[in-house]
């Protein structure tokens, strides 16, 4: 297939890691312009390009930046894909750690709803949950025991079923998680979040989320600060 990856930091890099090594066409787009990428480039194989083409004929586009910066990408973006193309949202809500407050969100927008409204076409929500380490080096064969299991949630069945055929080859389990409005389930601070279950762990994790932010997630009158210093 082809995939767009807009973001390359840690999560964007694994994927790309990952997909070029399975045998899919990549391309990779960050902020900062394709020049930035020549590294990655060379390590995998993935095509850098400028964040307005990461899209053009892709089958699975996949966003992997910051919440704050989500605004800020270029009106339609994500035109040009395929005409059945999937897109996929990684993201995560950092108030205290990096992305200052953003009102809907706390105020119960689930985070990728939010997203799917600023860039305004149907996202799935996945790869959000599992270390960036985790997501690269522990994918394994269907069936051998320890296999982790990712949750995905979106509207539409039928990207919801293309990014999980893409969760399975990446050797993950894929759970369906719902629709959008449900992926409140795997934002941060709920017990699926970072916890590498396997199925039966992610479907009880899913089921025991409570809609309330706990504090860690939860903007303050200080935020943001850093990773190191949240406020």
């Amino acid at each position: 297939m082809k995939i767009g990856i807009i973001g390359a930091g840690n999560i964007g890099g694994a994927l790309a890691r990952r997909l070029t090594r399975l045998g899919h066409e990549v391309a990779i787009a960050n902020s900062r312009g394709p020049e930035t990428l020549q590294g990655l480039a060379a390590e995998t194989g993935a095509r850098p390009v400028p964040v307005t083409e990461a899209a053009r004929g892709a089958d699975v586009v996949v966003v992997t930046i910051p919440q704050k910066n989500v605004p800020d990408l270029p009106a339609g973006v994500l035109d040009g894909a395929a005409p059945d193309a999937a897109f996929v949202d990684t993201g995560n809500y950092y108030p205290r750690h990096r992305d200052g407050r953003i009102e809907p969100l706390e105020q119960g927008t689930p985070e990728t709803r939010w997203v799917e409204q600023q860039l305004g076409r149907p996202l799935v929500k996945a790869f959000n949950n599992i270390f960036a380490q985790s997501l690269q080096d522990n994918g394994k064969p269907a069936g051998e025991p320890g296999r982790i299991a990712l949750p995905v949630a979106g509207d539409d069945a039928a990207a919801k079923a293309k990014v999980m055929a893409l969760v399975d080859e990446l050797g993950f389990d894929a759970v369906d998680a719902g629709g959008l409005d449900d992926s409140w389930r795997q934002q941060p601070g709920t017990p699926v979040y970072t916890k590498d279950h396997d199925v039966d762990g992610v479907r009880r994790a899913l089921a025991e989320a409570t809609r309330e932010r706990t504090e860690e997630f939860t903007a303050t009158d200080a935020s943001p600060g850093t990773f190191e210093s949240p406020a």
